[in-house]
């Protein structure tokens, strides 16, 4: 505001001066012209007064030059002036300054032109030879045969040019008195104007710094205090709307980082607008790095970049699925039109919810409907086919028809075991078993299992080792490892060939930083081992490595898969690494402690 209030005493001063300098010159130009004129008629009265009262000699004759360079010489002594005598023809025959020999012709200067055509010339000129503008005044004279050409007089302006130094001093001066007085005017008119502006404009300033309480302390009547109540009623209509799109922007932006379904918005030029979070996680990108540029800057993503194409061209509404890959997450796009009130096209909005959870679940849904329909109907068939035998009396033989009745039995046996393993299946994955932790010795735990499954093991002559300490405890559901691990040695032994070797070992892994303590617990066999490409999918219900061997050792292809839930009951890991022909080693982690992790 000082820089405006000094910015309005300038304008005021500069006004003041340009109309000082304007008239200043205005003056100076009458003075000048008409001191001119005055002079040209002073000179003009001269001239015809030499050539009424002068003796004139012949121009042509050889003395010519000396005697009116002489004549010229004697009137500058009188008048004071530049006497100059010209032919016609231009030559110069005399002058009061130079030698008329070494001068040029005259017959192009300016008032020599003018003299000839309008009988009189005169021109302000500077003068090489005397270094200063001069005034000229030529006139045609004639005398009788002696004389027909030229008298030129030309005198200094030095005096004009000292008058007007003075006239500019004396105009300073006044100038320099006027600016004075003026600036103090100016600067205390200019105080008055701007010092409530500058109150407004600190104001303003502080409000566009979004310090909204801030108000413009001026009571006055006129236009600067109606500024003032305008600008303190903006400043509160101002803060209760920021207040509210502020409120509006963090309700909206919350919303969207929270969505579990990502959104994009494209405009109708195609450049993205908005992305959320979840739509940076689901798509890997970052919105500080695609916002404001064009769609096309997923083009990582093909099926999804060319479905927002075509919704683009098209301007409708739709509902596509696609796979993103490398991750091969399934990703399903809702394309929704944007329009303004007038109707006009702004661009369009794009939901994407990723399902591959939920295209899993119905595909293994789907194959455990298949699984259990083909396990159930396999015993069934068997059972039907033998009693149908019986029951039409095909067998006479009793020794036969007690085999018939021993598969008939074990395949109700089988059929009931995979009910069985089923229902405890859904139990657990649906959360509703209860789990009953206590300590447990894990050594006198172990014995009891392998004191169980030594008859199956010797039966085939494997070797069935324990290696637990004697001081390792661990927190349990004692039932519901057994079964964990009941399972592991019974598929360890089914697997591995007579001879072979299997092994359990303990151990203690400390924790680090906010860590519990581990029991590692490894099962490992010389059996015949899982091949690699079948390791990720050992876990899924049904899945079976050898189904035909499986089927004939009774499993129901849900042993590990219930194993990883009671582990993960246990807030347990469990993982396994094989190779085929040399053995297998399942290894299960679990925590020392259950208080801190149970639910």
């Amino acid at each position: 505001m000082k820089q405006y209030r000094n910015r309005l005493t300038l304008i005021i001063l500069t006004l003041i001066g340009l109309s000082m300098v304007g008239a200043g010159l205005a003056m100076v130009k009458v003075f000048k012209d008409s001191h001119i004129r005055m002079l040209e008629q002073n000179m003009t009265r001269e001239i015809k007064l030499l050539q009424a009262t002068m003796e004139f000699a012949d121009m042509n004759s050889d003395t010519a030059i000396d005697y009116y360079t002489d004549l010229a010489l004697r009137l500058r002594e009188i008048s004071e002036v530049r006497v100059t005598f010209i032919k016609n023809d231009g030559t110069v025959i005399g002058d009061s300054e130079m030698d008329p020999r070494t001068m040029d012709n005259h017959a192009d200067r300016e008032e020599m032109l003018r003299a000839v055509e309008e009988g009189q010339g005169s021109a302000v000129r500077y003068s090489s030879t005397l270094n200063e503008d001069m005034l000229y005044v030529v006139l045609p004279v004639q005398a009788g045969t002696a004389y027909d050409g030229y008298i030129r007089l030309s005198v200094t302006l030095q005096a004009v040019d000292s008058g007007i130094r003075q006239g500019w001093m004396m105009m300073g001066a006044g100038l320099f008195v006027l600016f004075v007085i003026a600036a103090v005017v100016s600067y205390r008119v200019s105080r008055e104007i701007t010092s409530p502006l500058e109150k407004i404009t600190k104001v303003a300033r502080r409000i566009s710094r979004l310090e909204y309480d801030a108000r413009v302390d001026i009571q006055r009547k006129d236009e600067i205090g109606h500024l003032a109540s305008a600008i303190n009623g903006m400043a509160d209509s101002l803060q209760t709307q920021l207040r509210t799109i502020r409120d509006n922007e963090d309700l909206l932006q919350s919303v969207l980082n929270n969505m579990t379904g990502g959104i994009i918005m494209v405009n109708q030029a195609g450049i993205i607008v908005l992305i959320n979070r979840a739509a940076e996680e689901m798509l890997g990108v970052q919105a500080k790095v695609v916002t404001g540029k064009s769609y096309r800057e997923l083009r990582q993503h093909y099926e999804l970049t060319k479905l927002i194409e075509d919704g683009m061209a098209s301007r409708s509404s739709f509902r596509e699925e696609r796979t993103l890959y490398p991750a091969e997450s399934i990703i399903r796009m809702d394309g929704v039109t944007m329009v303004q009130e007038d109707g006009s096209y702004r661009g369009m909005l794009f939901h994407l919810q990723d399902v591959t959870d939920i295209r899993r679940l119905e595909r293994m849904r789907s194959e455990f409907v298949a699984n259990v329909s083909h396990e159930l109907k396999t015993p069934l068939a068997a059972v039907k086919g033998f009693t149908e035998t019986l029951l039409v009396g095909g067998v006479s033989d009793e020794k036969t028809a007690r085999s018939f009745l021993q598969i008939i039995y074990d395949e109700s046996e089988r059929l009931n075991r995979l009910i069985g393993d089923i229902l405890e299946l859904s139990k657990i994955e649906s959360k509703r078993i209860q789990m009953d932790y206590s300590p447990i010795h894990l050594s006198s735990f172990f014995d009891t299992i392998t004191e169980m499954m030594r008859a199956v093991a010797e039966k085939k002559r494997i070797t069935l080792d324990v290696d637990v300490s004697e001081e390792l405890f661990l927190e349990g559901d004692e039932d519901k490892l057994r079964q964990i691990f009941v399972n592991l040695i019974s598929n360890s032994v089914n697997y591995t060939q007579e001879g072979g070797k299997v092994e359990v070992t303990a151990r203690e892994i400390p924790g680090g930083d906010n860590q519990d303590d581990m029991i590692e617990i490894v099962v490992k066999d010389s059996g015949i081992g899982i091949p690699k490409k079948d390791l990720p999918r050992i876990f899924e219900r049904f899945y079976r490595v050898d189904k035909a061997r499986s089927r004939g050792s009774g499993g129901t292809g849900l042993g590990l898969s219930i194993v990883k839930h009671l582990v993960e009951q246990h807030h347990g890991r469990i993982s396994v690494d094989s190779e085929v022909g040399v053995g297998s080693s399942f290894m299960i982690e679990l925590p020392i402690l259950q208080e801190m992790n149970e639910m």
